[in-house]
């Protein structure tokens, strides 16, 4: 007769009853643990930019509204202000974007 076999992530279940546990390395064959791993590496890797983009785009948001305030404060300066505080906002935009 013929034998049907289900499979699950960690365990094999035969039909008659019996079960059999494999390692979770088996589950992998042996060329996909390593994709797995590089999957691992190359996910934190993009969280680990993802958060200098954050980063970024505060510190330039930060840096724009520094500007504005400078720019009330230093009526003399005013339009080099302006145009920094201009710069700084797109340089926010833009790591937000590259965030997204």
């Amino acid at each position: 007769s013929e034998e049907k076999q289900h499979q699950h992530l960690f365990h094999h279940h035969k039909e008659d009853g019996g079960e059999q546990v494999i390692e979770s390395t088996d589950v992998y064959a042996a060329g996909n643990v390593d994709e797995y791993e590089k999957a691992k590496k190359e996910e934190k890797h993009h969280k680990h930019k993802e958060h200098l983009g954050e980063m970024g785009t505060v510190a330039a948001g930060a840096f724009a509204l520094h500007e504005k305030h400078a720019d009330k404060k230093d009526p003399e300066h005013a339009h080099r202000h302006k145009i920094e505080e201009e710069v700084a906002a797109a340089a926010a935009v833009g790591a937000g974007g590259y965030v997204f």
